[in-house]
Parts: C-alpha cells; structure tokens; sequence
C-alpha cells in the first residue's frame, strides 16, 4: 500500500486495472471436484422439477471433505466457525474436531454456555463432537453421541444449543431443531466402513 502511494495515483490506478484483468485463481482439484458435483446435482434437481429424473450418485471420503472445507471457508468464512475436521465411519457416524469462536455464541445469545464451563468454553477452542445423522427422504436429522474439550466432557444438550445457535447465524438460517432438508434434491446420503460418504437423489 505504501508503495502504491509513492508511485502515485496514475501508476496506482494502472496496476489495479492490471489486477482486475488478471482471471481468478482456479480452486485446487478437490474444490473443483465438489463444485462439479454441486452443478450436476442443482442440473438434475432443476430437471426433476420439470418432471425428467436423472440419476446423481457419489461417494467421497473423509480426506476429500476436509479438504474442500480448508477451501470453503476460505472463500466463504463462517461466522462463529474457524475449521471442521471430519472422520466417517460406518452406520452415519461422524467425528468432528471443530474450531469454534464460543465468544461469538454468548454473544449471539448470551447464557448458552453454562457459567461452570465458561472458563474452558471461551474464545475459539477446538471441540471434538461426535454425531449420528439419519438422512433420507430428502430429510436429514443428527444426534450428538459425545462431545469434548480437552478432556472435559461437554453435555450433549449445551453442544446442541451451540450448534443450534451457531447454524442459525449462517446465510442459509438452519434450524437444527427440526429435519433438515438434505440440498440439491439428494434424497439419501450415508456413511461407510471404508471412510466415505455416499449419496444419491
């Protein structure tokens, strides 16, 4: 910035037109493979609506989602969310190591966190929360199994508010409080004994 100053407002003015034409940085192959799948799920869905159905499958593993999560939230940051980690294993069982700003929910909606673990639950922490999802029919619901910081244990229903509160503030407003529909028309998503993820619409 200094040195833009000191070339002045006329070399100023052509290095920003030089970096306006420069094209945007291309998203590395995993994001490109999750953004593919997203057009081609919104394609079938749009056709479904119009009465013709094209079948969608997938399956990626736990290693391709986190991932395209170190890119989404980097392009697309979270709010009360730094990063999420993710393990699958078999019957819809996914382990999460999450960092999340636990600031940002009492201020959202101050008492969630219990006085007695606000001395750990403050600032951004990183938490391991491990949840059982069903989803089908185009529905999802989850459950959360364990949940700890450190080697504290965390109640299942203050990691549910959390989690609640936290999905709210996002740009879609979920309310985990109800079954979420599942996007892009999938109809059923599930986990798998070799660490991946299926779905289909």
């Amino acid at each position: 910035m200094k040195l833009l100053l000191r070339i002045g407002i006329s070399m100023g003015a052509v290095v920003l037109v030089a970096r306006a034409a420069q094209p945007p940085p291309q998203p590395p192959p995993v994001a490109q493979k999750f953004l593919r799948l997203f057009e081609l799920l919104r394609s079938a869905d749009t056709s479904r609506q119009a009465g013709r159905y094209q079948h969608v499958s997938f399956q990626m593993s736990d290693a391709e989602i986190n991932d395209y999560m170190i890119y989404a939230l980097k392009t697309t940051p979270r709010p009360g969310l730094d990063s999420v980690n993710v393990k699958l294993y078999p019957n819809n069982y996914i382990s999460t190591f999450t960092v999340i700003d636990f600031d940002a929910v009492e201020r959202w909606k101050p008492g969630t966190i219990p006085s007695l673990l606000r001395p750990v639950l403050s600032g951004k922490k990183s938490v391991w929360v491990d949840y059982r999802f069903q989803a089908d029919n185009g529905k999802a619901t989850f459950s959360v199994e364990k949940a700890y910081y450190q080697n504290v244990r965390l109640p299942a229903f203050v990691v549910e508010k959390v989690i609640q509160i936290v999905a709210a503030r996002q740009p879609e407003k979920y309310d985990t409080s109800k079954p979420l529909p599942i996007p892009f028309g999938l109809a059923k998503v599930w986990t798998t004994p070799d660490h991946t993820v299926m779905g289909q619409n």
